[in-house]
Parts: structure tokens; sequence; C-alpha cells
């Protein structure tokens, strides 16, 4: 194999430090999950002291993976590390209370796979092409030998598959599909992971999504289509945010719609939205950008103050006038 000079300073860094954070963003999501538990396995057995956190702890769909219990919140008394790695986190401020938790550091390692990360940290490694970070983990751990494990494998098979759609969106590649059999080499028992993660939704979520498509609505000629999901929602069904997660494809897969919006009540005041494209010349990334938030070009999100009616009239309006541009 042809070692990569990019990752030579990320395992210098790691090797020379003792006590290593690994970080990733709030409401993590697959790819979060399956890198920063990676990540936090092969450091372990490298003998390094790990502590890997993340806002909201471990979402309940991927307790079943070996080693989930070493994903937890963060604790309420900031500590001291060598290095901090942030994973799959295009933004600093995303990390949340995790890097709030984090006294002082001596280096932070960003790894990440977004086209709208600035490249926060003191080391950098961002790969655009990559269609997750677990496929960046992946390269980093198999390129610098660093501790690889059937363990390791499953984790990095949840990032990959859960972050293309199983396989199907866009950003997907042929190096994708040759690193998703190395995995499965290496111990993943496919029709294992799958149920574990695609069929095994708790009730709530189904009711959850009979509501939204009661109240999806419809604009330009059917071209937008949105969820909205409201606090008193949340509240009364239950809803653990990882409940949310995939369920905008499901009025993105209509055949007329090319973008999808799902707006979200959150806490401090703000809507989250998640917003995804099918027409490359409609920039989702772009878009969210101007709310201060950001993505790729067909899957982005971002958070806005306003109430929820404020913030749906705008970037209804907002989208509406892209999508009249490409018409």
């Amino acid at each position: 194999m042809r070692m990569n000079n990019e990752f030579t300073p990320i395992r210098k860094a790691i090797e020379t430090s003792e006590n290593i954070a690994i970080l990733t963003h709030v409401r993590p999501d697959g790819d979060a999950i399956g890198s920063q538990l990676a990540m936090a396995l092969s450091l372990q057995a490298l003998g390094k002291k790990v502590s890997a956190w993340n806002e909201d702890g471990l979402p309940e769909t991927f307790a079943f993976l070996t080693g989930s219990e070493l994903v937890t919140r963060p604790p309420t008394q900031p500590l001291d590390f060598d290095v901090v790695l942030a994973l799959d986190t295009a933004a600093k401020n995303r990390l949340g209370t995790a890097i709030q938790a984090v006294a002082r550091y001596k280096n932070l390692i960003n790894i990440d796979h977004h086209a709208s990360n600035p490249g926060y940290g003191d080391l950098n490694y961002i790969d655009v092409k990559s269609p997750a970070t677990g496929q960046v983990v992946y390269e980093l751990l198999q390129d610098q030998q660093l501790p690889f494990s059937p363990a390791i494998a499953d984790a990095l098979f949840v990032a990959i598959s859960t972050d293309t759609g199983s396989f199907r969106y866009q950003n997907t590649n042929a190096r994708t599909f040759e690193i998703a059999g190395h995995l499965i080499e290496a111990g993943v028992n496919l029709a294992k992971v799958s149920n574990q993660v695609y069929e095994r939704y708790p009730k709530r979520r189904i009711v959850l999504l009979g509501e939204l498509i009661n109240e999806a609505t419809f604009h330009l000629d059917d071209r937008i289509s949105t969820f909205t999901l409201r606090a008193e929602t949340k509240q009364k069904l239950g809803i653990d945010p990882a409940d949310v997660d995939g369920l905008i494809d499901v009025i993105r897969s209509i055949d007329t719609v090319v973008i999808a919006i799902f707006f979200e009540e959150v806490k401090d005041g703000r809507v989250r939205i998640s917003m995804r494209s099918k027409n490359p010349k409609i920039d989702a990334n772009r878009i969210c950008s101007t709310w201060g938030g950001g993505g790729h070009a067909l899957a982005a999100g971002a958070r806005i103050r306003g109430t929820l009616e404020e913030v749906r009239a705008k970037v209804i309006n907002y989208v509406s006038d892209e999508v009249s541009k490409c018409s």
C-alpha cells in the first residue's frame, strides 16, 4: 500500500499522546457514531486512554455495536487531554457540550468529509470526495497500520452504509464498494448489521412518520416537499433524536420532488432544518450556509433562530426562488 503522507502528522500526534478525547457532532448519526467508535476501539488497542463523547450520547439504534458503551455524554466538569479528535463535524460549534467539556489540549485533529468544513483544527484531514467520514477513518487506520478488529469493521460498515443511504447516494464511489468488501472480509455480518440498523425501528418512529405524512406540504408544482416536527409532537410521542434520521427520504423519493426540507423545533428558540436536493444545480450546502449551516451539495442543514412559522416561510420562499431559477 502506498502511504498517505498527509496521515503521518496525525499518527505522530496520536503516538505521542496518552489521553485522547474523540468527539463528534450534536445529534450524531450512523457515520458520526461508527467513526467515533471505530477510532476509540483502535486507540484503546494502541494502549491510549480514550474518552468518546458527544452531546446526546449513544442513540439506541447503535447499542448493538461491540464497545458502544464507550460512547457517552460529556461530563459536567471539564477535563484535560493531550489530543482531541473531532470527527464528522463540519463546524467546531457543532461539537456542542462535548468540546465545552475539554479544559485544555495540545492538538485538535479535525477529520471530516464535509465541503463546508473550514479546517478549524491544528491538524486537518478533510476529504470531500469520501461519501462518509467512516471511509476516511478506514483509510487512516489501514494506511497507518493502526489496530483493526472485527468490532472496528462493524462500526465502520455502519458509518459508511448509513451515510451513503445503503450505497445509493451520488457520492458513493468505487472505492466505497471496495472498502465495504474489505470490511465484510474482516468479519462484518451483513445480514445482522442491516437488521439492527434498518429493520428494528421503535414503534414511536412509525407513529411519528404517520403524523408527518399527514401534515406534509408541497410547493411550486410539487417540486418542493416539507415535513414539520413540532415540539409538542416530540413530547407527546417521546421522540428520540435518532428517530428522525432518514425520514426526510420518504418525501425526497417522490418523483416530482427536487428538494425536500425537514423543519424541527429545537431548544433556544431555533428551528433545525435538514435539506435534501436531487438536482446538483440546487446546492443544499450553499442554501443552508445562508443561515450559518452547511454540509454537502445534495444534503445539508442549519439551525435558524425564529418561530417555526417564520423559519418555514422564509426558507420555503428562498428555496422556491432557487428552484425556479433552475426550471
